[in-house]
């Protein structure tokens, strides 16, 4: 397996501010160099012109005269002091008329050549003037300039690169004080909340959503932790009856029929443990996503009925009626509704006042939902307790009453059962009525 390298992110950022002021005065320097060596080139070319402007002037004036010789002390006067400047004159039969020449040393450093022909009344053929400019002094400055451009690009950037590396080391606290409140948070200080009042703007939706994810951890741990206490509650019931009758049987010699009581009697705890074992594997199969098998059912009420049938003695011991109202027809998976429904009618019977009605209610919540709810008349159930009625092993009485009869799965179930058909569960209670079922999102056969 190929692992990848972990990069800092203050050492990313360091990098490229330094890379970025490399370029960034590397460019500025560059333009400084080549506008000056414009600049310089464009005088040079200047100074030429001028030059030949004044040498024309003078050779206009003094070769048509009597006395030509004029021109040289002329022109010797004029270059006096310009040692970096350099003429010759020609004639139109190439015979040399005057010369300045430049340095043996202008050679080496570079001269910037200017050539133009005059017409010169009264002289055989144009004129020839060669200019020539000793560039040397410019080219030694222009080379100067490029190692002090050179060394301030470098410098600058070195000194760019060090105090970025120190203003993202400075503005990367913030997430190592971060970091270090994420690490004194542990599984007995869940309650700990990360305090973002001193980190940036752009690190506070991380904030807001890390307090929301240690909310959600907290409230699962909890639930975890109660979940624990009462799954060791409900088996140690059953478990501590099978033990204690036994040990009875035991004690001394017992009769065929008092060892069938025992053992019916042990039966009864067995088949308890049976249940919530199964549906415990059913909530843990329903939590990792298995999905419910649909079917197309034409009238749900007619499969309610039946359901109700099932409980028609429970409901006639607890003296309570049944109102059946509604229909609706979609895709379901027949068994765990009528699994749900029954859960949802054991729970109205066992806490529905004697002589009341328990009313079933089926309708269509939306074209793509059904609602089917279960209202019964009793104590009004507390708005805290509300939103727990569907966790596991949840009881509103803290007694457990009927607790041989009751471990306190049947509304978690039906909560999964509402999960796997996509839908979702939902409970009222108030004014002595209570209102408790689940809407399926299903589609109409």
């Amino acid at each position: 397996m190929k692992l990848h390298r972990t990069r800092s992110l203050g050492a990313r950022l360091s990098l490229w501010l330094a890379v970025q002021s490399m370029v960034g005065l590397g460019l500025v320097c560059g333009a400084l160099y080549f506008a000056m060596d414009w600049t310089l080139g464009k005088r040079q070319h200047e100074t030429l012109v001028q030059k030949e402007l004044a040498v024309r002037d003078q050779v206009t004036q003094n070769l048509a005269k009597p006395n030509p010789d004029e021109l040289t002390h002329l022109l010797d006067a004029m270059l006096a002091g310009h040692a970096d400047l350099g003429i010759r004159l020609e004639d139109g039969r190439k015979n040399l008329i005057f010369e300045h020449a430049l340095p043996p040393e202008a050679s080496t450093t570079g001269a910037h050549a200017h050539e133009v022909d005059m017409a010169i009344e009264g002289m055989p053929g144009p004129l020839r003037m060669s200019l020539q400019l000793d560039t040397g002094a410019d080219a030694a400055l222009l080379r100067r300039v490029a190692w002090m451009l050179f060394l301030a690009a470098v410098g600058g950037s070195a000194m760019v690169s060090t105090g970025a590396f120190f203003l993202v080391r400075w503005n990367l606290l913030p997430l190592h004080q971060l970091v270090e409140q994420t690490q004194r948070v542990t599984a007995d200080t869940l309650e700990r909340r990360l305090d973002g009042s001193a980190q940036p703007a752009e690190l506070q939706p991380l904030i807001a959503q890390i307090n929301a994810l240690l909310d959600r951890l907290a409230a699962a741990y909890t639930q975890m932790e109660a979940f624990n206490a009462d799954v060791a509650h409900e088996l140690n019931t059953p478990l501590t009856v099978l033990i204690s009758s036994s040990e009875l049987a035991l004690r001394k010699a017992r009769s065929l029929a008092e060892l069938q009581d025992v053992l019916g009697s042990n039966l009864e705890e067995l088949d308890r443990l049976a249940r919530i074992v199964a549906d415990m594997l059913f909530l843990s199969r329903a939590h990792r996503g298995i999905g419910a098998r649909r079917e197309p059912v034409a009238s749900l009420a007619q499969m309610a009925s039946d359901v109700v049938d099932f409980h028609e003695a429970a409901m006639q011991e607890a003296n309570v009626s049944l109102r059946l109202k509604g229909d609706a027809s979609g895709s379901v998976d027949a068994g765990l509704l009528q699994r749900a429904l029954s859960n949802l009618l054991s729970n109205a019977t066992r806490h529905a006042k004697s002589g009341s009605s328990v009313e079933l209610r089926i309708h269509r919540r939306s074209p793509e939902a059904v609602e089917i709810t279960v209202e019964n008349e009793g104590e009004t159930i507390d708005p805290a307790h509300l939103p727990r009625l569907f966790d596991r092993f949840f009881r509103v009485d803290p007694a457990r009453t009927h607790a041989d009869r009751n471990h306190g799965l049947g509304l978690a179930i039906v909560g999964a059962i509402a999960h796997m058909h996509q839908g979702g569960t939902l409970a009222e209670s108030r004014a002595g009525r209570t209102r408790i079922g689940l809407w399926l999102a299903t589609a109409d056969s």
